[in-house]
């Protein structure tokens, strides 16, 4: 798998996912504050790679902070997870890794715990966090590869693959596991503008991992439909409402649309710390806007003349009823979605 994120040592190293597929380049964090930076800046993205990201960080601070004293050190682990809840606001995955840190922070505090023992036991409930995450991704695989035909021509839009979890995948995963499956699947990876994690990430995965991968610009999806080039659609997800509305990478909507009026299925792969039920629709979500320049520039190259002004909005929402199916590491839901996703939580 691909080290999206790990220890080392005291220190929290993840690969520079701005750098590829030019440089494999490694970004060392020393503290929480490193990590909610490198969340913000987009060296680590994907709803459940930055959950992971901010449970570790967590952890991380926690190490850091563990000298100075019981009262500062609860103070410094709140302060912290303000911090990197604020670094990205769509994709619920962070919020909810950072309330089960918050709840297993709680505990060890009401068992009445040393600073030491605390630190401990965020260190360990991060590296489950990190490890749940691997295990729910290849699930995903799992349930999503029996979606597939035998012969798969797959469209994916962004990147939700080992790179946007700490491995293995969900979009990807499903890819990954109809291969195992021993099912011929070809992928479509589009470019996913304006960030181009498509082309940039998308692409270098499934060529390192020897599957038959073409890369697309974003307006030719239609066509590659139109042409029979396209019997799935697999996607992954930010955030997915009660009600089955995702919120995933600007330009899924438009997919979404086009793989409807093709009769194409559409799939959803997302493990269940995605779902937000209580959110009940997509109209709830938050929209994160992101920096102009990545609309403006490729790298340090201007695209776009001086005084043009820019909207960046990060991701959209699918209305579900384009949804063919979420898959999820619980199981398949298929439409009424309430009803299905409802179902998947224990009782």
């Amino acid at each position: 798998m691909l080290p999206t994120i790990a220890w080392d040592g005291d220190d929290i190293v993840m690969i520079d996912q701005r750098k590829l597929p030019g440089r494999e380049v490694y970004v060392r964090c020393r503290s929480g504050h490193d990590v909610a930076k490198a969340i913000t800046t987009m060296v680590i993205r994907g709803a459940p790679a930055i959950g992971v990201a901010a449970a570790m960080g967590l952890a991380l601070g926690a190490q850091r902070s563990s000298a100075t004293g019981t009262r500062k050190f609860v103070t410094e682990f709140q302060r912290l997870a303000d911090v990197l809840a604020a670094t990205r606001p769509t994709a619920v995955n962070l919020f909810w890794a950072i309330e089960r840190m918050k709840q297993a922070f709680a505990a060890g505090a009401h068992a009445g715990e040393s600073v030491g023992e605390l630190t401990a036991r965020l260190r360990r409930e991060a590296d489950r966090i990190h490890d749940d995450d691997v295990d729910s991704c290849r699930a995903i695989g799992r349930y999503g590869a029996a979606l597939l035909p035998d012969e798969a021509r797959v469209l994916t839009h962004c990147n939700a693959g080992a790179l946007a979890t700490a491995g293995y995948g969900t979009a990807l995963g499903v890819v990954r596991g109809a291969v195992e499956a021993g099912k011929a699947v070809t992928v479509l990876a589009d470019e996913t503008r304006p960030f181009l994690q498509g082309a940039r990430l998308t692409a270098w995965e499934l060529v390192r991992d020897g599957i038959d991968t073409t890369v697309i610009t974003d307006n030719m999806s239609a066509a590659m439909m139109a042409a029979g080039r396209v019997n799935a659609v697999v996607v992954g997800a930010d955030r997915i409402a009660a009600n089955g509305d995702i919120a995933n990478k600007i330009g899924t909507y438009g997919v979404a649309i086009l793989a409807h009026a093709h009769g194409i299925p559409f799939y959803v792969a997302a493990p269940w710390s995605t779902v937000d039920l209580a959110t009940p629709t997509g109209d709830g979500i938050p929209i994160e806007e992101r920096n102009a320049a990545e609309v403006t520039h490729l790298g340090s190259v201007r695209l776009v003349p001086e005084g043009a002004s820019v909207c960046n909005p990060a991701f959209d929402v699918t209305p579900h009823r384009y949804v063919t199916a979420i898959v999820t590491d619980r199981g398949v839901v298929h439409p009424p979605f309430a009803e299905g996703l409802a179902r998947l939580v224990p009782a």
